[in-house]
């Protein structure tokens, strides 16, 4: 398994308002971030140092995985999304 491999199909909220933001530019409009949504621009979008951690634990055979957790993030995502259908 490669931890640093990203799927292209997924573009981050940086990539979305730069392609925006390139948008606008050639019609003419004006776009603005949000005060969050520039300083998660200006934040580097991954810990390398936690990156390189985890790499080092599933190299020596320490890295654990803990299922119920992982059911318990997948859930929340699923409900979210599902508010999110119903209230657009």
């Amino acid at each position: 398994m490669k931890v640093e491999t990203v799927s292209p199909f997924t573009p981050t909220p940086v990539a979305r308002a730069t392609a925006k933001s390139a948008s606008a530019e050639k019609s003419g409009d004006q776009v603005q971030l949000s005060d969050v949504a520039q300083l998660r621009a200006s934040e580097a979008p991954v810990d390398n140092s936690r990156v390189q951690e985890i790499k080092q634990a599933i190299a020596e055979g320490r890295f654990r995985i803990n299922p119920e957790a992982i059911a318990d993030r997948l859930i929340s995502t699923a409900q979210e999304l599902i508010a999110a259908q119903r209230r657009a």
